[in-house]
Protein backbone atom coordinates (compact mmCIF):
# COMPACT_ATOMS: atom_id res chain seq x y z
CA UNK A 1 0.00 0.00 0.00
CA UNK A 2 0.99 3.59 -0.63
CA UNK A 3 -0.37 6.45 1.49
CA UNK A 4 -0.14 10.19 1.17
CA UNK A 5 -1.15 13.14 3.29
CA UNK A 6 -2.41 16.24 1.47
CA UNK A 7 -2.56 19.27 3.72
CA UNK A 8 -3.42 22.92 3.49
CA UNK A 9 -2.75 25.74 5.91
CA UNK A 10 -5.29 28.38 4.96
CA UNK A 11 -6.89 31.52 6.27
CA UNK A 12 -9.86 30.36 8.34
CA UNK A 13 -12.28 32.55 6.38
CA UNK A 14 -11.63 30.31 3.35
CA UNK A 15 -12.24 26.92 5.07
CA UNK A 16 -15.91 26.56 4.15
CA UNK A 17 -15.21 27.51 0.54
CA UNK A 18 -12.33 25.03 0.22
CA UNK A 19 -14.31 22.24 1.92
CA UNK A 20 -17.25 22.75 -0.43
CA UNK A 21 -14.91 22.63 -3.43
CA UNK A 22 -13.34 19.42 -2.13
CA UNK A 23 -16.69 17.71 -1.56
CA UNK A 24 -18.32 18.80 -4.82
CA UNK A 25 -15.36 18.77 -7.22
CA UNK A 26 -12.19 17.09 -6.02
CA UNK A 27 -13.48 14.11 -4.02
CA UNK A 28 -15.81 12.76 -6.72
CA UNK A 29 -13.06 13.04 -9.32
CA UNK A 30 -10.42 11.41 -7.12
CA UNK A 31 -12.76 8.49 -6.38
CA UNK A 32 -13.78 8.22 -10.04
CA UNK A 33 -10.14 7.65 -10.97
CA UNK A 34 -9.41 5.16 -8.17
CA UNK A 35 -8.14 7.14 -5.17
CA UNK A 36 -9.35 5.90 -1.79
CA UNK A 37 -9.95 8.52 0.89
CA UNK A 38 -9.15 7.30 4.40
CA UNK A 39 -10.41 10.54 5.95
CA UNK A 40 -10.25 14.31 5.86
CA UNK A 41 -10.06 16.59 8.88
CA UNK A 42 -9.58 20.20 9.83
CA UNK A 43 -8.16 21.96 12.85
CA UNK A 44 -8.79 25.58 13.79
CA UNK A 45 -5.44 26.95 14.97
CA UNK A 46 -7.18 29.80 16.84
CA UNK A 47 -4.94 32.34 15.11
CA UNK A 48 -6.97 33.03 11.97
CA UNK A 49 -5.62 29.93 10.24
CA UNK A 50 -7.01 26.44 9.74
CA UNK A 51 -5.20 23.26 8.82
CA UNK A 52 -7.12 20.90 6.54
CA UNK A 53 -5.65 17.52 5.72
CA UNK A 54 -6.62 14.26 4.06
CA UNK A 55 -5.11 10.78 4.08
CA UNK A 56 -5.32 8.90 0.77
CA UNK A 57 -4.56 5.24 0.05
CA UNK A 58 -3.43 3.55 -3.17
CA UNK A 59 -2.44 0.00 -4.03
CA UNK A 60 1.07 1.18 -4.93
CA UNK A 61 3.13 4.25 -5.75
CA UNK A 62 2.76 3.39 -9.44
CA UNK A 63 -1.05 3.33 -9.07
CA UNK A 64 -0.88 6.73 -7.39
CA UNK A 65 1.11 8.12 -10.33
CA UNK A 66 -1.35 6.61 -12.85
CA UNK A 67 -4.35 8.02 -10.96
CA UNK A 68 -2.80 11.48 -10.68
CA UNK A 69 -2.03 11.44 -14.39
CA UNK A 70 -5.63 10.47 -15.20
CA UNK A 71 -6.92 13.30 -13.00
CA UNK A 72 -4.64 15.88 -14.66
CA UNK A 73 -5.78 14.64 -18.08
CA UNK A 74 -9.51 14.73 -17.24
CA UNK A 75 -10.42 17.82 -19.25
CA UNK A 76 -13.88 18.19 -17.69
CA UNK A 77 -12.37 18.16 -14.21
CA UNK A 78 -9.61 20.59 -15.17
CA UNK A 79 -12.29 22.95 -16.52
CA UNK A 80 -14.32 22.69 -13.27
CA UNK A 81 -11.25 23.51 -11.20
CA UNK A 82 -10.36 26.47 -13.42
CA UNK A 83 -13.94 27.78 -13.14
CA UNK A 84 -13.78 27.47 -9.35
CA UNK A 85 -10.51 29.39 -9.20
CA UNK A 86 -11.90 32.04 -11.55
CA UNK A 87 -14.95 32.46 -9.29
CA UNK A 88 -12.60 33.23 -6.40
CA UNK A 89 -10.28 35.68 -8.15
CA UNK A 90 -8.06 33.33 -10.14
CA UNK A 91 -5.58 30.62 -9.18
CA UNK A 92 -2.70 32.96 -8.34
CA UNK A 93 -4.97 35.15 -6.19
CA UNK A 94 -6.33 32.16 -4.23
CA UNK A 95 -2.85 30.75 -3.66
CA UNK A 96 -1.49 34.13 -2.54
CA UNK A 97 -4.49 35.40 -0.56
CA UNK A 98 -5.92 32.32 1.16
CA UNK A 99 -3.52 29.37 1.03
CA UNK A 100 -0.51 29.85 3.24
CA UNK A 101 0.98 26.38 2.72
CA UNK A 102 0.14 23.28 0.67
CA UNK A 103 1.89 19.94 1.18
CA UNK A 104 1.63 16.58 -0.53
CA UNK A 105 3.59 14.08 1.57
CA UNK A 106 4.29 10.36 1.52
CA UNK A 107 3.42 8.80 4.86
CA UNK A 108 4.39 5.39 6.20
CA UNK A 109 2.63 3.14 8.65
CA UNK A 110 4.35 2.24 11.91
CA UNK A 111 2.13 -0.79 12.49
CA UNK A 112 3.55 -4.22 11.75
CA UNK A 113 1.00 -6.15 9.70
CA UNK A 114 0.43 -9.88 9.96
CA UNK A 115 1.79 -10.37 13.47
Amino acid sequence: MFHRRKSYLIKSEFAETLNEHFNKTNLPNQVKHGSRLIGRWMKDNKDGTTEIFAIWEYDSYEDYLDIESAIRNDSAHVARVKTWYDQHGGREFVLKEYMLEVKNEVIESTIERGK
